[in-house]
């Protein structure tokens, strides 16, 4: 063989080599992302169950707002370019509903590992802590209690929204007392205020909330050591990619960096704690 036909066919070669590591990468370029759909659609559907100061519903208009849906709806806007819709929900359907493609991100999820076994997260945008409130009038809350052990008592009733990560956190570690599993937090705070519960559990921020309508009834107990400290994200379905994932990191920490989500949050928590007159 010719020293010119060697050539050219070390080029066709080459040539061939190319095509072939190029056609997977093509065919994945030619796949539609996570958000390309929503953008075809128009439409950032997003899961929303009630937890003050990140999901706040208004009861009379079933409008809502607060940090995450803030977040939300910026991202669909000024990233995504469509429009936020938020989807009622509970917390005992919210990681199904995604799942079953309902809805596009589910807000202000708890990260722990059993949700991270069936979807995805985004980075944490808040911080979580669990804290107990009881009322400093109850007699089966003296002397004040300090730690969980001393809420773990039989005859105490304590009130968590049912399908939260309260929920699943404090169903193994509550020996003693009745945990009492309601649908949302105004349940809860119902059911302490009628006495039905003795305590509730809940998100540090939510309960501050509570504490701050009636700072002389209500007590606020971050037991020592801590129950629970997690990371609150956005939940995405497991079919998201790591770059669709990433679009939405990259969001979130430029937001974070420049302070923007901790002086939503901080003014909606001053906009909700407001004593009752």
């Amino acid at each position: 063989m010719c020293w010119t036909s060697t050539l050219k066919m070390a080029a066709i070669g080459a040539l061939a080599a190319a095509w072939a590591f190029s056609a997977p990468v093509q065919a994945q370029a030619q796949t539609t992302g996570y958000w390309q759909e929503i953008q075809k659609r128009g439409v950032l559907r997003c899961g929303v169950a009630e937890a003050p100061p990140h999901v706040i519903r208004d009861p009379k208009t079933g409008t809502y707002s607060g940090t995450f849906v803030d977040l939300c709806r910026e991202f669909a806007e000024k990233q995504l370019g469509v429009k936020a819709e938020m989807v009622d929900t509970t917390w005992d359907s919210i990681v199904a509903g995604l799942q079953a493609g309902r809805w596009d991100l589910a807000l202000a999820l708890n990260q722990n590992p059993k949700r991270a076994m069936a979807i995805a997260f985004s980075e944490p945008a808040w911080q979580f802590q669990i804290t107990i409130v009881y009322d400093r009038n109850n007699p089966k809350m003296q002397p004040a209690p300090k730690t969980l052990e001393d809420i773990d008592k039989e005859g105490v009733n304590l009130a968590i929204v049912a399908g939260t990560a309260q929920e699943q956190t404090l169903s193994g570690l509550i020996k003693k007392a009745t945990i009492v599993r309601l649908p949302d937090v105004d349940a809860t705070r119902l059911a302490v205020t009628t006495h039905r519960a003795d305590a509730l559990a809940d998100d540090g921020d939510t309960d501050a909330l509570f504490v701050a309508t009636n700072p002389n009834r209500w007590v606020a107990l971050a037991p020592s050591p801590a129950i629970s400290k997690q990371g609150i994200a956005f939940g995405l379905r497991r079919d998201a990619s790591w770059a669709d994932v990433q679009a939405l990191n990259f969001f979130i920490t430029e937001k974070a960096a420049i302070g923007e989500i901790q002086r939503i949050g901080q003014s909606y928590i001053d906009k909700l704690a407001v004593p009752a007159p």
